[in-house]
């Protein structure tokens, strides 16, 4: 009832408006209709733009994905063992001499069949721990093929593809293989070169003609054609040895360079990366794989928290065949201590590279402390001096006043490889500098060249200001070495 008197009180009220407020009142009722209407249109099409945008980004992302992952087959991700997230896992990472000019000959084609893998490594990524091993093989290593009899190890890959190299190198090293990531050099410059270059302190002046360019020693960016030079030079080693295990130490060493540029830039420029990698790349890990290991490799010190290593083996000619025979207990040993975390070196002097490729070693005892190849090479562990006389020899109790863990160990690890029979311990009394005490004058000069190993720039004294030990020499670290690596 009161509703159809509200409606005749409508009614009425409009009876009564003239002429103009009619028209004002039926053009204000237009014009909220129209910005209804636009506003509507304008919602839609907001949507529109979005969705097309989520389109798009799904369209660039799964193109990169599917670059990632072309080559990789069923049979190979049933090869590859699954891990829990988080925990340490193993990669097998091949270079293969597959190009595009030989993919595209009727001599190659793409048949995995008619290649055989140039470098072979594997890689434990530890994310929990933010730590990452590479541990390279010698393509040249004898092995059991079962049925195949015995061949090269790099021939796996020719009589089953990837899926097979993954099963022999991983019943080789006995570890299980979780990913698979397989690297065409043809287009290796490119990922390079999309990061801008990359920072190597090349080793020795690479000279090489098979490899590319020359290259002369020292700190420098290298870009994606210097990269690849130092990844290919064999040569440039004729006078050192094996040039396959300083290629392969070199290789290391400019993966570890790449890994670092990576992890230091942020997600928009890393998938951008990701993207010219998956050219040269085919791998098992999907792009958010890829994303989410590089979030939680994020922090990782890449000068102390990369290992490497080379798998030992010695030359053997066999059948008119030069072939590398593993020692298997070294071997053993060595992945061993991967598997625990370990470096796989126990001393710098076991890298048969030394540090004329791959860059300085670093090497993490059962102890857990780190320590690093010294600058010199000419050192001989058999007579305590190196070659241009200096002498090396006798005792060292070094002592941490600095508080910072470990850090006794890290200075008693370096000084030892100069030869020193080392002790380590802490000191009663925090300190700000760093000090080399002699115990008598005959310590003097000894005192002097362990300041000259550990910087030069630490004062050596006598012991005359209280301090005593039964070393020859006494180092009481300060503050001011706490960084000493």
């Amino acid at each position: 009832m009161k509703s159809k008197k509200k409606a005749r009180s409508t009614a009425e009220d409009a009876a009564h408006l003239s002429r103009e407020d009619a028209a004002g009142l039926y053009a204000e009722r237009r014009r909220r209709r129209s910005r209804s209407k636009g506003l509507k249109v304008l919602a839609l099409v907001v949507v529109c733009v979005v969705a097309l945008g989520a389109v798009g980004a799904w369209a660039y992302l799964s193109n990169i994905e599917g670059r990632l992952n072309s080559g990789v087959d069923q049979k190979l991700r049933g090869t590859l063992t699954t891990t829990e997230a988080g925990d340490p896992f193993y990669m097998l990472l091949l270079g293969v001499d597959k190009s595009e000019e030989r993919a595209g000959s009727a001599e190659y084609g793409q048949d995995s069949s008619n290649y055989r893998t140039d470098s072979i490594m594997l890689a434990r990524i530890d994310p929990k721990d933010k730590q990452v091993t590479l541990v390279s093989l010698h393509r040249d290593t004898l092995v059991d093929l079962g049925e195949h009899g015995k061949q090269k190890i790099n021939a796996a890959y020719s009589l089953g593809g990837p899926s097979y190299t993954v099963q022999v190198v991983s019943r080789f090293a006995d570890v299980p293989i979780s990913h698979y990531a397989e690297i065409d050099f043809d287009h290796f410059e490119g990922i390079v070169d999309a990061l801008g270059g990359i920072e190597v302190d090349v080793p020795i002046d690479i000279d090489d003609p098979y490899a590319g360019e020359p290259i002369k020693k020292g700190l420098q960016t290298l870009n994606g054609a210097q990269a690849l030079t130092l990844c290919r030079s064999r040569h440039a080693y004729d006078a050192y040895g094996d040039g396959d295990l300083y290629r392969a130490a070199n290789q290391r060493m400019v993966i570890a360079a790449i890994v670092k540029k990576v992890l230091a830039s942020d997600p928009a420029t890393m998938t951008a990366t990701i993207s010219s990698m998956a050219d040269a790349v085919s791998t098992d890990l999907s792009l958010a794989d890829i994303l989410s290991l590089a979030n939680q490799m994020k922090g990782i010190d890449m000068d102390k928290d990369v290992y490497t290593g080379m798998e030992p083996t010695t030359s053997s000619y066999v059948n008119n065949t030069w072939y590398e025979i593993c020692d298997t207990e070294a071997w053993k040993t060595m992945m061993t201590r991967v598997n625990q975390g370990l470096s796989p070196y126990a001393s710098a002097d076991e890298d048969p590279t030394g540090t004329d490729a791959g860059g300085t070693v670093n090497v993490k005892n059962d102890g857990g402390t780190d320590t690093t190849l010294p600058d010199s090479t000419t050192f001989d562990t058999n007579t305590g001096a190196d070659k241009d006389g200096t002498d090396y020899s006798g005792t060292v109790e070094v002592l941490n006043g600095a508080g910072e863990e470990g850090l006794a160990g890290r200075v008693a690890n370096s000084l030892a490889r100069y030869g020193y029979d080392t002790s380590a311990g802490t000191a009663r009394n925090h300190y700000d500098d760093t000090v080399v005490v002699y115990m008598n004058d005959a310590g003097k000069a000894k005192a002097e060249t362990v300041a000259k190993v550990l910087g030069g720039q630490v004062n050596v004294i006598d012991a005359s200001a209280g301090y005593t030990s039964d070393a020859d020499v006494l180092v009481v670290l300060g503050t001011d070495l706490r960084d000493y690596s």
